[in-house]
Parts: structure tokens; C-alpha cells; sequence
């Protein structure tokens, strides 16, 4: 199978002599250069809970709890949630304005529940929560949002670049702010007062897809370079009705990719190809602009370091309406497992060739009928429909743990919403170091020059361009003058 777009090609081999010649140097580059690194880099982990729900084209009522589908027991530090047919998938919708009426009650639920009630912190000690000064202190960190790059893109577009603050709507794209609340909701007072410990960083709609990430206040200056990315693959092969609405960002010093979509439905023999078709469309229209030229800011899903696929993928089971539900009785869910479209589509050289999917120990989540536990029957004027694992959540790439995976019992649409908890790890320039890994003593500046070799470092300059950039750039160039003094 090619590899996905956007990652590497497989290198030129090079002449066995010269590979002789360079691999001690390289060998040796490469452990300064990891040397360095431990100087000034930390790694710490952040808690990230993913959920995705098919809502059956419903609008919610605004007191819906959705605590449970949140898992919110244990807060994480970044939500990342996402709904399909959050309207109704009909012509109008497709071709005309979006009703994005649904959007605002859906904040408005999401809001409510993240910051009904404050974590005790002695009891959930976060990378947010700025543990003992000797651990953590904010302080060190020198990569900050400080009026945080947003933009958006499609794949019929080019999208426009928007500074918070200053951004203008346009006919291609919308002005993406960071907003404690959704815009058109009325809330109590006194919640607004009492400062909201969880902001919205980014929502996007594209027809029915609808994804909406949430992070801690505190987390929020430490994000950065935040894009969107729309691909419709759904009627004719690019309206919205199915497709992706994908999120790039990064976390401190690493690179976060979120893929919510709602793949081509079906159970016949053959629908498959189809969703296996749409995945392939999206990997290849995917695209984040960089419309400021930032080096070393991913433009594709794959150039990312962690990355997380959720939504309806509407994978089936290869199984008899009867014979699921005989298994479904007896709650063998490997022996339905076996028969799971996807579980194939997650083998090497198939469509989701490397990516990871937790153990499922749940029921089917579609379909069932509306505000009810039953799965939908014969009497049913939808007709039958054989239950599937539809919802799914999958990641890709090192560096995160899959803490939980399981599905909520909420009744209110014919899907059932899943959950995912992974913990991350992620990057972190700390300012302190990197200040002590660019200064130079008397001494060493003395035993350089004895050796003949010249180390200039320029200041970093605090006033002018992308701070996080120069510091980027500058440990490039200190990488480069150590190997080549090595």
C-alpha cells in the first residue's frame, strides 16, 4: 500500500562506501543533537478525552446531560467532541445556508457541563493545575498563544488567515474566535460571573459534522498555529452530507491532528469500498494552510505527531441480522469482533494501515430505536437494519495511551455516543534551560576560542516576529554549530 499523503517517501539508497563515510559522523550528530535536546526540552502528559455522537438529526433540549458520554468524573485537560447529523441531511441543508441553530444549543450543553462543578485539585493534579514550582511552573515555558493563529481551509478553497480580535467574515471563510460561550445562548448570570475553568478553543460545522474542542483556561495560552480543514466527500464526491471536518494545532512543542467525520453509509456487499474510498479522499484533501510561511508547521494529517480519527466511519458487521442478534444475546463481543469491516480495514497494507483502535467490550451503538434501549426491528418503518459498531475512535502515531475506550448508555438519538480517554505526551521548551543551553561561561567561551572554534549565538529578540518561531530557529542553528564543532 502507498504511504498516506502527506508522509515521507522512502529515501534514495545511498552508495555503500559513502554511507561508511558518513555514518560516524551522523552517529555522533545525531547524539549531540539528543544531548541537546534533554537540555531544554520536558516531557509531560495531558489528559484528552475524545467522544463522538451520531445525533439522529435532532435538536437536544438545553438541560441534556451529557456527563456520563464526558466522562467528566476525572476531567482531562482538552475535550475534543464530535457530532454527526447534527442536522438534518436533506437537499436544502446540503446546497443552502446551514442551519446552525443546533451549534449554540450543543455549546451551550457542552459548556454547562464541563463547568458545572470544579474538580478538587488536591484530589486531580493536571499539567494544567501547575504543580510544586520545582515540577512545573508556567514561567519556563516560553511558547504562548498570544493572540492565537487561527484559520481555515477546504478543499474548494483557499481559506483566509484570521487574527483574534481583528478577524473579518468573508465569503470563503469565517472569523474562528476563542469564546467562553456560544454566541445566541442565554445563561444565568451567575455562571457568567464565576470564571468558566474549560474555554472553546475552535468549532466548525460542515452540514451535519460538527467538531468542538474544549481545553483548560490555563492550557490555552500553550496552544498555538490552530487550523481547520473541511473535505466534503459525500453527494457527487464533494458535497458536505458526508465528509470531515479535521483540526490541527499544536500543543506546546507538538504537533496535535483531530479527523471527525461521517463515512458513506450502507450494508450491502461492497458499501465498504465506499467508506474505504472516502477515507482515502480525505487523507488526500486534507489540507492546512500556513498562510504566514511558519517552518515546521504541518500542512497534512500524517505530518502531525499525534493524530485521533473519530466519528460514524459506518463499518458493518459481515453477519446475518439473525446471527448478530444471537451473538448480541450472549454478549460475545469477539465473536462478533471477527466480523467487524473495520477490524479488517486496521490490518497492514489496508486502508487504516497503522492505526489503533482500543479493545471494545460494548454493544453495537446503531441502530437503535429513538429514546429506547431496543435495537430497531422488522416492525419499524426505517426497516431493519443489522446492528454495527459504527461509532468509532482511532489513533495514530507514538506518544499516547489509550486509558479508556467505552460507549454512554444516552437514549436520545439511534446511535449510542462513544468515549476514548488517552494520555499524551507532549514537548515542552522550558525556558530556564534553553536560557542556560544558550549561555556560555567565561570559561567555556575561553576553551573555545583556544580550540579555534567560534560559537555566536544572537540574542533572541522579544519584540519583533513569532517568539516561538526564533526559539525554533535558534536551537536549529546552536544543533547544527555543536555537531559541527563535535
Amino acid at each position: 500500500m502507498a504511504a498516506p499523503p502527506g508522509s515521507p517517501r522512502t529515501p534514495r539508497v545511498a552508495d555503500p562506501e559513502d554511507s561508511q563515510t558518513r555514518a560516524a559522523p551522523y552517529r555522533l550528530r545525531r547524539q549531540k543533537s539528543e544531548i541537546l535536546r534533554a537540555q531544554y526540552i520536558d516531557v509531560r502528559e495531558l489528559r484528552i478525552c475524545v467522544g463522538t455522537w451520531n445525533v439522529g438529526s435532532i435538536c437536544p433540549p438545553s438541560d441534556l446531560d451529557i456527563q456520563e458520554w464526558l466522562d467528566t468524573d476525572e476531567p482531562a485537560d482538552i475535550y475534543v467532541l464530535g457530532f454527526q447529523e447534527i442536522i438534518p441531511l436533506e437537499v436544502g441543508y446540503m446546497i443552502g445556508t446551514e442551519d446552525t441553530r443546533p451549534v449554540a444549543v450543543w455549546e451551550h450543553i457542552i459548556h454547562e457541563a464541563l463547568n458545572k462543578k470544579c474538580p478538587d485539585k488536591s484530589k486531580f493534579e493536571r499539567h494544567s493545575d501547575s504543580p510544586s514550582p520545582a515540577r512545573f511552573n508556567p514561567s519556563d515555558y516560553v511558547l504562548e498563544m498570544d493572540n492565537g493563529l487561527l484559520s481555515e481551509s477546504s478543499n474548494d478553497s483557499d481559506g483566509e488567515l484570521h487574527l483574534l480580535g481583528s478577524a473579518k467574515p468573508s465569503g470563503s471563510a469565517h472569523c474562528l474566535q476563542t469564546l467562553d460561550l456560544a454566541c445566541d445562548v442565554s445563561i444565568d448570570n451567575r455562571v457568567e460571573r464565576k470564571r468558566s475553568q474549560y474555554v472553546r478553543l475552535i468549532s466548525k460545522q460542515m452540514v451535519g459534522v460538527f467538531l468542538s474542542v474544549w481545553v483548560r483556561r490555563s492550557l490555552q495560552k500553550h496552544i498555538h498555529n490552530v487550523r481547520v480543514s473541511i473535505v466534503g466527500v459525500g453527494t457527487r464526491g464533494f458535497i458536505g452530507n458526508k465528509g470531515s471536518v479535521s483540526v490541527s494545532m499544536s500543543i506546546h512543542a507538538t504537533h496535535f491532528c483531530f479527523v471527525c467525520c461521517h463515512l458513506a453509509a450502507g450494508e450491502k456487499n461492497g458499501d465498504e469500498l465506499k467508506r474505504n474510498g472516502n477515507v482515502e479522499a480525505i487523507h488526500r484533501r486534507t489540507v492546512f494552510d500556513n498562510p504566514v510561511h511558519i517552518v515546521g508547521v504541518p500542512q497534512r494529517i500524517h505530518d502531525h505527531e499525534r493524530i485521533i480519527w473519530l466519528g460514524d466511519l459506518n463499518y458493518r458487521l459481515n453477519l446475518s441480522y439473525e446471527r448478530t442478534h444471537e451473538l448480541i444475546s450472549k454478549q460475545d463481543w469477539d465473536g462478533l469482533f471477527e466480523k467487524d469491516q473495520l477490524e479488517k480495514e486496521l490490518g497492514k497494507g489496508c486502508t487504516f494501515d497503522g492505526w489503533v483502535e482500543g479493545a471494545i467490550s460494548f454493544p453495537p451503538t446503531y441502530k437503535y430505536e429513538f429514546n429506547s434501549e431496543k435495537y430497531v426491528s422488522d416492525a419499524t418503518k426505517s426497516g431493519r437494519r443489522t446492528p454495527a459498531w459504527c461509532d468509532r475512535i482511532l489513533s495514530y502515531g507514538k506518544g499516547t495511551r489509550l486509558l479508556s475506550y467505552k460507549r454512554a448508555e444516552l437514549t436520545f438519538s439511534d446511535h449510542r455516543p462513544v468515549t476514548a480517554v488517552y494520555m499524551a505526551d507532549v514537548e515542552v521548551f522550558v525556558h530556564r534551560k534553553f536560557q542556560r543551553a544558550l549561555t556560555f561561561t567565561n570559561t567555556e567561551v575561553d576553551d573555545h576560542l583556544l580550540l579555534g572554534k567560534e560559537a555566536v549565538l544572537e540574542p533572541l529578540n522579544h519584540e519583533t516576529g513569532n517568539f516561538p518561531a526564533q526559539v525554533q530557529s535558534k536551537v536549529m542553528a546552536m544543533r547544527y554549530r555543536i555537531s559541527e564543532s563535535a
